[in-house]
């Protein structure tokens, strides 16, 4: 199982840039097939990590992550360690009355990140509770202590509950779809999106950050 998506050239987000909205959007959808083949999918959130690679000397993307074990999908990662994660960015509507003529029609701004993973379970209880700290740091560093003071029998049969995992990102696809191929309207659409509800205002600080880089 492959990640792709339509891509055009003017679109396309570097490696930076989807570290970027892995970590802001941390909400993701794991896809694999289950047993008859078809598409199984749990929404989940992942810690990203970027540790040395093994195979070069650049560095790899590692997402860390766990389901309930009562959760199948687990068995399916275990059966076909290959899947797709997937994160969507901020997004909204684009009105045509951004062009400075009426010829135009209207269009949807968004981002998102594509990845081709393989899935490494992770049973050890140690390990398990390393890699929930993680996730804890990532959302409610203070909620570590409390998590501690309930003690080990509480932990381990929590822990017990669970089956984590780490997915290694072996394909990357970052789409920033923002019009960018139009630069005639793209102060009309950065002040309408200033002004908008909270997508918008994050579409609006991307546009800023793209035109920080030309």
């Amino acid at each position: 199982m492959l990640a792709t998506m339509y891509l055009p050239k003017q679109f396309e987000g570097d490696r930076t840039q989807a570290a970027q909205l892995m970590r802001e959007q941390a909400l993701a959808s794991l896809v694999s097939v289950d047993a008859e083949g078809l598409p199984f999918v749990t929404h989940l959130p992942l810690h990203l990590e970027e540790r040395p690679s093994p195979e070069s000397a650049s560095t790899e993307f590692v997402l860390l992550g766990h389901v309930a074990r009562a959760n199948p999908h687990w068995t399916y990662l275990a059966a076909r360690p290959q899947a797709v994660v997937t994160f969507l960015g901020p997004h909204a509507y684009m009105s045509p009355k951004v062009y400075p003529d009426l010829a135009r029609v209207p269009t949807w701004n968004y981002l998102a990140v594509h990845c081709t993973v393989q899935a490494t379970l992770v049973e050890d209880p140690l390990a398990k509770d390393r890699l929930l700290k993680k996730l804890i740091g990532d959302h409610e560093p203070p909620y570590a202590e409390q998590w501690r003071g309930l003690g080990e029998d509480f932990a381990h049969k929590m822990l017990a509950g669970i089956v984590a995992f780490e997915l290694h990102v072996t394909r990357l696809q970052c789409k920033i779809k923002l019009n960018q191929h139009r630069p005639e309207a793209s102060a009309a659409m950065k002040a309408l999106y200033a002004g908008g509800g909270e997508n918008e205002q994050a579409l609006a600080s991307w546009m800023a950050q793209l035109e920080c880089r030309e």
